[in-house]
């Protein structure tokens, strides 16, 4: 999961060399990513009215529905 969300954040970004995922897993299992991209690219990630960052996150939740995991993205600065 970790990977398909670098591949398509690189992808949106001006800037790919700065973009970085930290992967946490909780307790009860659900892997939290963090997403993190140069300061000039937040609004691109995150798009007109958060449109962007909803269509990452749906494409990484039906990825990790396919392995049986429960994957959440935050996009943090």
């Amino acid at each position: 999961m970790r990977e398909l969300l670098e591949y398509l954040a690189r992808a949106i970004v001006d800037a790919p060399e700065q973009v970085k995922v930290e992967e946490i897993e909780e307790d009860d299992g659900t892997i939290v990513l963090e997403l993190s991209v140069g300061d000039d690219d937040y609004g691109k990630v995150i798009g007109r009215g958060g449109r962007t960052a909803q269509a990452l996150r749906t494409v990484v939740k039906a990825a990790a529905v396919r392995e049986k995991q429960r994957v959440l993205v935050d996009i943090v600065e």
